[in-house]
């Protein structure tokens, strides 16, 4: 039931994620840092208040806080459908938009990583996370393709909007009607304080942990703005129109689908596949900055996708492994904290440099510091490890 409502609700979601792209460039006239400024304002709110959302995903039943965070993001994508149908859209109306979901997110995004455990228990966790993650790499592939051709053919992007309102309802019947008898829930973690503290400290004494949790942080601080950069690669370098964007953007999704379901095969996902992820995702997207024509950019998407949803799964799956359930929230919320908080500082850096040296100078540059933030993940992990293990011997 999670993965039907998922697929539906992803597809919308996707669509959704290319109208808002394709939006804020027409209505700011093709301005990088303004669809920068967007993207940002998704995920600040995540890097201010993320860990206190996986507080509240410790102390309170996870399946009604995920109906209602989808029931609001329905209600967001409802307001600025019938905004932009209006003509009434203004691009500070869709930064609100993107500032509100972000804020959402903030409990909807850990509470529904560690509900993943609860349905499927340890001894599947990562064939359910990589199995999760094919079904939005799914929905990636058809959501920004459709959204090309719904683009061009109903005229704008506002029905788009109206669209994604709708398919919540697939993901809000799934958990409503899913039988709690065959759910494994953890026990509620009373209020206390310093918790949020204790979650931070259990990372950082744990090197299994800490050492994921860094490394998806600094790939993730230019991950996360790559589909804006493949907006401004299709639109301002190979001057593609709508539909085309939207292949693009579908071709990247093939390859993360692909490393999704590579993924699912595995029993156990090593270092080794986290390191290879990292390092193979920022090699690749200085191929596909260097790309000369329009069909070998979007082959070379293929093998970005494959590295990126590489590492994803693999930190994924092992910071959860990793971790008790009565700290799975709180750990969550400083995983998704990293993954996605480096955003607002990644994208308007990769809009800036794309407006003063252009799109491919931005994409190249992305790159390159993926493979310097790999480094300084391993560094830093072993600096800290280090002074974490002395205090240890020294009482011992």
């Amino acid at each position: 039931m999670f993965a039907a409502g998922g697929i539906v609700s992803n597809v919308g979601t996707w669509l959704q994620r290319t109208a808002q792209d394709w939006l804020v460039l027409d209505l700011t006239h093709g301005s990088a840092a303004a669809l920068g400024t967007a993207t940002a304002l998704q995920f600040l709110p995540m890097l201010i208040f993320g860990m206190f959302g996986g507080v509240l995903a410790d102390r309170y039943p996870k399946r009604p806080i995920l109906i209602g965070a989808q029931s609001l993001m329905a209600v967001l994508a409802l307001t600025i459908g019938v905004l932009t149908m209006t003509g009434s859209a203004q691009v500070w109306h869709v930064y609100v938009m993107a500032f509100l979901l972000g804020l959402i997110s903030c409990v909807e995004v850990p509470t529904r990583q560690a509900f993943v455990v609860e349905m499927v228990g340890r001894r599947d966790l990562s064939n359910a996370i990589a199995l999760n993650s094919s079904i939005f790499n799914l929905a990636r592939v058809v959501g920004p393709a459709l959204a090309g051709v719904l683009i061009y053919v109903l005229g704008g992007t506002g029905p788009i909007f109206l669209i994604n309102a709708t398919t919540f309802g697939a993901v809000i019947s799934s958990l409503v009607f899913m039988r709690k008898s065959e759910l494994n829930p953890a026990a509620p973690v009373p209020r206390a304080k310093g918790q949020l503290r204790e979650g931070l400290r259990y990372v950082i004494e744990r090197e299994e942990l800490l050492m994921p949790v860094l490394l998806i942080g600094f790939v993730s601080m230019f991950s996360q703005s790559f589909s804006m950069s493949i907006a401004l690669m299709a639109r301002e370098v190979f001057k593609a129109g709508a539909s085309s964007f939207g292949l693009a953007s579908s071709m990247f999704a093939v390859g993360a689908l692909g490393g999704a379901l590579l993924a699912a095969r595995r029993a156990r996902l090593s270092r080794k596949v986290l390191m290879a992820g990292a390092l193979g995702f920022g090699l690749f997207q200085i191929a596909t900055g260097l790309a000369p024509f329009y069909p070998v950019y979007l082959l070379l998407l293929i093998p970005t996708g494959i590295a990126l949803i590489t590492i994803n799964t693999a930190a994924n799956a092992s910071v959860q492994i990793a971790t008790s359930p009565d700290m799975r929230g709180r750990v969550m919320g400083i995983y998704m904290l990293v993954f996605t908080g480096g955003a607002p500082v990644g994208a308007p850096l990769i809009g800036w440099l794309s407006e003063l040296g252009g799109p491919r100078a931005g994409v190249i540059l992305s790159g390159v510091l993926v493979l310097v933030g790999t480094g300084l993940a391993l560094l830093v992990t072993r600096l800290i490890s280090a002074r974490v293990a002395k205090p240890a011997l020294a009482v011992a």
